[in-house]
């Protein structure tokens, strides 16, 4: 498949589940276990039927590392869903995501014994910057809200400083996921849609401990306004349709960067994603009217130009234009 089409892949997609995400979470802020346990049993059973070929074929990676590795996956993404139930807007939830970079580099300094060179600290440094900049102007937005008497607003502050201390902890459980990975495939080779895979089917059972959350928010979902889908003519609540929608999207989006992983370098993939971010960011922010002041726009620029320049993308840019505007002479 051709890049530019990955590239259509993941920016529809990925920005797309984004907007039917916060669609559901404004709605229904604790809806998160039933949309995760909704892509989580698309992505399996699409999976199952030609990845896995029925069950008949055998993984080129144990299994045993697999439940390991499906145990991180997990819950990262039940924390991060319960951060969005905890006063964590979704601005602040997407901006806190993007510094994985950070906790990458110390658990790869820590666990890897890895050094890095100084502009990779400087923009980490950077990161880090940006993302306590929105942390703290988010967390003076909470403290002040005019519509709370003093003990409702302490209630509310203390609940965001556990969404805080949620999200940082799947952050870094999410770099030790990634490390674990990326042993791995140093040992058995790349399988990336075997892992896919593997990392959506095996948690499907853990969704039973989350079964009576499910089945209230199903019953909520259920009773929300018909909304009728078009073309199709299909009459369905909206809240279903919105879940609908988020999987669909979630797994073009998922497909996407697999293919781009594929097709091109891991800097363009990194590049992609980081402006893939952004762009939902800003959509987010503008669509939505999330509360985002000067201090915000500050510390995303800090957190997206330091992704930026972990990445060296300014050092591939230059040869890729010399070579664009070469192309029409050597025509």
């Amino acid at each position: 498949m051709h890049p530019a089409l990955a590239v259509c892949l993941v920016f529809c997609g990925c920005c797309s589940n984004v907007v039917f995400l916060e669609l559901l979470v404004r709605q229904f802020p604790g809806c998160g276990n039933i949309v995760t346990f909704s892509q989580f049993l698309f992505i399996a059973v699409e999976g199952f039927i030609f990845e896995a070929n029925f069950g008949r074929k055998r993984p080129a990676i144990p299994m045993r590392y697999y439940l390991i590795m499906v145990a991180m996956f997990f819950t990262v993404s039940v924390v991060n869903n319960y951060a969005l139930n905890l006063n964590i807007a979704m601005p602040l939830h997407m901006i806190f995501r993007s510094g994985s970079l950070i906790a990458s580099m110390a658990l790869g300094i820590i666990i890897l014994k890895k050094r890095y060179s100084l502009s990779k600290y400087a923009s980490i440094a950077l990161v880090s910057m940006g993302i306590f900049t929105c942390t703290f102007m988010s967390a003076k937005q909470v403290a002040s809200d005019s519509s709370l008497n003093e003990e409702d607003g302490l209630h509310v502050f203390l609940w965001w400083l556990l969404g805080i201390a949620a999200l940082t902890f799947a952050l870094l459980m999410s770099a030790r996921m990634g490390i674990f990975q990326e042993t791995l495939y140093k040992q058995f080779g790349k399988h990336s849609k075997e892992a896919l895979f593997y990392n959506h089917a095996l948690p499907l059972p853990g969704f039973v401990l989350l079964a009576p959350n499910i089945y209230h928010h199903a019953v909520l979902f259920s009773q929300s306004e018909p909304f009728q889908i078009p073309v199709i003519g299909l009459t369905l609540p909206i809240m279903w349709f919105y879940l609908l929608m988020n999987v669909i999207t979630q797994y073009v989006c998922i497909r996407g960067v697999f293919i781009l992983t594929t097709e091109c370098t891991s800097l363009t993939v990194t590049l992609v994603v980081t402006l893939r971010k952004f762009v939902s960011l800003i959509f987010s922010i503008l669509y939505f009217r999330n509360p985002f002041t000067a201090w915000h726009w500050l510390g995303t620029a800090f957190v997206f130009v330091g992704t930026l320049m972990y990445t060296e993308v300014w050092n591939s840019l230059g040869p890729l234009l010399a070579r664009w505007r070469k192309r029409p002479k050597e025509e």
